[in-house]
């Protein structure tokens, strides 16, 4: 049984967090980690994998795991999942996060661009919900929170097969807020703005080159956009995650959240 004295707590939950080597998927691992839970980081860089495992807080009643995949296998992904759930039992928490498709228009795009992508971030996270439900189900507890983009909002220039894919993936997270609030099980999509990670440095980098600029003057430009007059930070987007996973959450369902220093307000 989870905390009852702390609506965020989350010990005796059990926590499968996708993408978690770095970014705000290990800031998600070490958020729900402190909180009380045991935590499955998921990742394909074993060294990166062993450095977060090595880092994250832990007590007696705390069991941590590592699960080696690679999204891009969305067959093998079930399999690696199924295995470890009929191994530790329940998950109550799944955070499906992964890695953005590569920046570019859409129309330059090939088609099968976006199969992969497709495959990447609607399938496999298919594949990790429907290897875990069955669990919530039994639990009567379950936390299915997707990290996307704003682009499911609005559309960011430049990002035309991660716009589309992201706005899959916020449709299906809704539709299975329906399917599944019944069984107490919440499903909810984090919008991340521009938020201080590698991808973000990547996207900045492109930006800048394609425009003969600096990676500072593309930043700037950026910043202009946010009224809070800053970037993210990944420990910012982990603090929304721990409430969509806790108790506090059981009301909240079928939601996507932007988290952007309100640069979408702005846009609407």
């Amino acid at each position: 049984m989870s905390d009852s004295t702390c609506p965020l707590s989350l010990v005796g939950r059990h926590a499968l967090v996708g993408g978690a080597t770095q970014g705000i998927g290990r800031a998600c691992a070490e958020s729900f980690a402190r909180a009380g839970a045991s935590v499955t980081i998921m990742g394909r860089n074993g060294d990166g994998l062993a450095q977060v495992m090595a880092g994250l807080a832990k007590t007696a009643t705390q069991t941590h795991h590592t699960l080696l995949v690679d999204y891009t296998n969305w067959r093998t992904v079930q399999s690696a999942v199924l295995a470890h759930v009929a191994s530790v039992g329940i998950v109550h928490i799944v955070l499906h996060n992964t890695g953005g498709p590569p920046a570019g228009l859409a129309i330059d795009a090939a088609p099968e661009d976006f199969t992969k992508a497709f495959e990447l971030h609607v399938l496999t996270g298919q594949a990790i919900v429907q290897a875990c439900a069955p669990g919530m189900r039994d639990a009567k507890y379950g936390r299915i929170i997707n990290i996307t983009s704003t682009s499911v909002i609005t559309p960011i220039r430049g990002l035309g097969i991660s716009n589309t894919i992201r706005a899959a993936v916020a449709n299906w997270g809704r539709t299975l807020a329906g399917e599944l609030a019944p069984f107490g099980i919440t499903v909810n999509t984090i919008l991340p703005g521009f938020t201080r990670t590698a991808r973000l440095a990547a996207i900045f980098k492109g930006r800048a080159s394609r425009a003969a600029s600096t990676v500072e003057e593309v930043e700037r430009a950026a910043i202009a956009t946010i009224p809070a007059g800053r970037l993210g930070e990944a420990d910012e987007i982990a603090s929304v995650a721990l409430f969509l996973a806790s108790p506090a959450a059981s009301y909240v369902n079928g939601v996507n959240l932007p988290v952007d220093g309100g640069r979408t307000a702005m846009q609407s």
